[in-house]
């Protein structure tokens, strides 16, 4: 599959980058935009107050121009806490957009948005701050009233960020659990669909 892996609000940081190692290794191609352009911070707070200062229309620019050169071949759309809201917002407007795999986050949905059954997985802590269980019930009926086929993977007790081996949310066993299940995920898109054409790349 050809992915497009979003960085969290920390930036692009070693973790996003073993991440993409990662899928690599699993055969798949693999591109992570820097849409801080070179800035990782150590806090939520440092890397908010950076968000700010860009603003969320010339992020979402920044990714939209990171993602289109390879749009064409179908993309899988993939990202980490605000990473995962890019690619999501991005996945919802792109209609050769081949999956979408949300790792901490989610994002508003366009009361326009429609998809075929594009192929959602969440993965998410239980319980999170940042998305709370009112919100991921309203989002998934709306994600689900927008088209997507959708799965929400929950993981009692890991901090929100539990995927990054270097913040104090990590959890080792949360994050072996979302990766075994995110590759098989990623390995689902790829089989061949009915009649035998492929669904990915």
């Amino acid at each position: 599959m050809n992915i497009v892996l979003f960085h969290s609000i920390y930036g692009l940081r070693p973790a996003v980058r073993q991440a993409a190692d990662r899928l690599r290794a699993a055969g798949h191609q693999v591109w992570t935009p820097d849409l801080f352009e070179g800035k990782t911070f150590d806090t939520v707070e440092e890397g908010q107050a950076h968000h700010e200062r860009i603003g969320r229309e010339e992020l979402l620019k920044r990714a939209v121009l990171a993602a289109a050169p390879y749009s064409e071949r179908g993309l899988v759309y993939a990202g980490f806490s605000l990473g995962a809201a890019t690619a999501q917002t991005l996945a919802l407007g792109d209609h050769r957009a081949l999956g979408l795999l949300l790792l901490h986050g989610t994002s508003d949905i366009a009361a326009s948005a429609s998809v075929d059954d594009l192929p959602v997985q969440l993965h998410v802590a239980e319980p999170d701050p940042f998305e709370t269980d009112d919100w991921l019930s309203a989002w998934y009926l709306q994600m689900g009233r927008a088209g997507a086929d959708v799965e929400v993977f929950r993981y009692a007790g890991a901090g929100h960020l539990y995927t990054d081996p270097g913040l104090p949310d990590y959890d080792e066993e949360a994050a072996g659990a979302t990766w075994r299940t995110a590759l098989g995920f990623l390995d689902s898109l790829g089989r061949p669909g009915p009649g035998g054409a492929q669904t990915g790349s």
